[in-house]
């Protein structure tokens, strides 16, 4: 289970950065290094298997560039592979981009959704950040507890790193809660502006020789 969930991870990843722009397998596995920084582990022994998986599925496409005057042989190991998005694969990214259970706001995949929030409807971008911050309003009240039946029992080293996880957590929950705030915001305002614009149109005189 934990294997597929990867996977699922990094399909969206690899479809979000595709969708920014074509790239070889090289480029894409720096960008996910330097964007994504929860796939720093990520070898081309993960990468290339996902990406046939793509392509198979007729998600991305391969474009060979050509050298011209290259022998063959030379050819096929000069030229770098570009992957595209198809039609298909900008429609996955869409569906990808719109789910908001567990999955998007678990360790594994909330890094990778958040960067794609640019591309995320607000009404979804709410709706994990929300859950985001349930799970570690949960994981709070676990470590507290924790806290509070092991203190008097760890030694200052341990009982060190459990503080410092505990303020790690409480840290994201108040950054979420600044974000949460901002959507919310965003949201009441387009709202406004909507609602504004609907009266507006409304009250404009109609031509009724038209």
């Amino acid at each position: 289970m934990a294997a597929k969930k990867g996977a699922g991870v990094l399909e969206l990843a690899v479809l979000g950065l595709l969708h920014e722009s074509p790239m070889h397998g090289y480029e894409l596995r720096k960008r996910l290094n330097t964007l994504l920084g929860m796939f720093r582990a990520f070898s081309y022994g993960s990468l290339y298997p996902c990406l046939k998986q793509l392509l198979a599925n007729g998600l991305i496409m391969e474009d060979r560039p050509e050298e011209p005057n290259a022998p063959l042989a030379l050819q096929s190991r000069r030229s770098k592979i570009v992957y595209k998005l198809t039609a298909d694969g900008k429609e996955r990214l869409q569906l990808l981009l719109t789910e908001a259970g567990p999955a998007s706001w678990e360790d594994e995949g909330f890094g990778v959704h958040f960067a794609f929030f640019s591309h995320t409807r607000a009404d979804v971008r709410l709706r994990i950040l929300e859950g985001r911050r349930s799970r570690l309003e949960e994981r709070l009240e676990s470590v507290r507890a924790a806290l509070a039946r092991t203190r008097e029992r760890v030694d200052s080293y341990t009982l060190e790193l459990q503080n410092h996880g505990l303020e790690s957590v409480e840290r994201e929950v108040r950054w979420l809660n600044e974000l949460i705030g901002r959507e919310r915001a965003e949201q009441e305002q387009q709202a406004q502006q909507a609602q504004s614009a609907k009266r507006i149109d409304q009250d404009m005189p109609r031509d009724e020789g038209r």
